[in-house]
């Protein structure tokens, strides 16, 4: 595993973490769908919303940020690694993290399509519990619940 450095979000790398997000998000297409909004967004997205309403933790390799994680409540909401740093742990590392500070259980939304995810989170111990149209989420693409623990969705 790369030696990668963990702390919270601060206000100065909403820019490089939305970066570290867009370019793990384009990398993984056609598994995910094009994302909705434009960087310049998802700039703002990290900034305003992350940042303030959201825990978000960022794993540096030195001074760069090559992974992003967000708990929104008891939800895993956003885990992205950058494509070079992709397969040496760091989203082990992230989802353990998750783990440690929701003990008692999380969800997950993934889209049905990124069947790497879905092998992935159920390495973790996260299981599927209902799979959807995608009619909820912002890119009407199907997608599936996974839980971890004593979730209530469990």
């Amino acid at each position: 595993m790369a030696e990668v450095f963990v702390r919270p979000l601060e206000p100065a790398d909403c820019a490089d973490a939305a970066d570290a997000w867009w370019a793990s998000r384009l990398a993984a297409a056609p598994a995910l769908p094009e994302p909705v909004h434009t960087l310049e967004e998802v700039r703002g997205w990290f900034a305003d919303v992350l940042l303030p309403d959201a825990q978000t933790w960022v794993a540096l390799d030195g001074d760069r940020i090559v992974a992003v994680l967000t708990l929104d409540g008891d939800d895993l909401d956003q885990l992205y690694v950058v494509p070079e740093f992709a397969g040496q742990g760091i989203g082990s590392m992230l989802v353990e993290l998750a783990k440690d500070l929701r003990p008692g259980g999380l969800a997950l939304w993934t889209f049905q399509a990124n069947k790497a995810a879905q092998r992935f989170y159920a390495a973790h111990g996260f299981t599927e519990v209902r799979r959807t149209d995608g009619a909820g989420n912002e890119e009407k693409a199907p997608d599936v619940r996974m839980v971890w623990g004593s979730h209530p969705e469990a």
